[in-house]
């Protein structure tokens, strides 16, 4: 099964993690999302903007099955009763309506899933099996026109060479053997679909699913292409 969520809704897959992703969206065209840059040589190397963090997180856990982590879980809700079920010690603190969480403990694969399920982000540092994440702990806040500062090194992942077709499978799934190959998408919403019968304005945001067209626009050793598919998330 598919982790990465691009990759689910080219499969489609789309499900609770995809929708997550286009919570941030409005109405309209924005470019330069999800920007990923993989390249091979004698070792494995993936940099990404924020939106893959979670997704490299559960990726690398599932390789490695056991790893180093420190940093910090941001949740929408309070994770005090997930960190006493896993059985980890982590000091959280609300500011605003997210709750973040400092982690720092040896964690299985088993261990992450569910701290996944209830993230808003894992902005962890984590360690393992010849995998290597690092990701930065602030999020770029969001411009009032919609468009970020892109920062393709948000989080970096350098992965011994053994894990390339993992990586390769799961993150440039439809591109043929390359050594260096970046992926810049290309989101178009046409259309905010609201639950019915909803009236309180965060439930009304946090559920709205978005209609529209992803571009994967791809540059792999010079070689351009691209790729459009319509989703609903």
């Amino acid at each position: 099964m598919a982790i990465f969520f691009i990759k689910k809704i080219w499969q489609n897959e789309t499900d609770e993690s995809v929708h997550s992703q286009f919570i941030r969206f409005s109405r309209g065209k924005f470019e330069n999302k999800f920007v990923t840059t993989l390249s091979r040589n004698g070792k494995c190397k993936l940099n990404s903007t924020f939106e893959l963090a979670n997704n490299l997180v559960v990726f690398a856990s599932g390789i490695a099955q056991k790893m180093r982590v420190n940093g910090i879980l941001l949740t929408r809700e309070n994770p005090d009763s997930l960190i006493k079920q896993i059985d980890i010690k982590a000091a959280s603190k609300k500011k605003a309506a997210i709750f973040a969480s400092e982690i720092d403990a040896e964690l299985t694969a088993e261990q992450i899933k569910k701290i996944s399920d209830v993230a808003y982000f894992m902005l962890f540092d984590c360690i393992g099996d010849g995998i290597e994440l690092k990701i930065k702990k602030k999020l770029p806040k969001p411009s009032k026109s919609g468009s970020e500062k892109v920062n393709d090194k948000f989080c970096v992942l350098e992965a011994d060479i053994k894990h390339w077709q993992k990586i390769k499978e799961e993150f440039a799934f439809d591109i043929d053997d390359f050594k260096k190959a970046q992926v810049r998408h290309t989101v178009e919403i046409n259309d905010v679909i609201l639950p019915q019968g909803e009236k309180d304005f965060e439930k009304l945001r946090l559920n709205a699913k978005k209609k529209g067209i992803i571009t994967r626009n791809i540059v792999a050793d010079g070689r351009e292409n691209s790729d459009r598919k319509e989703f609903v998330a």
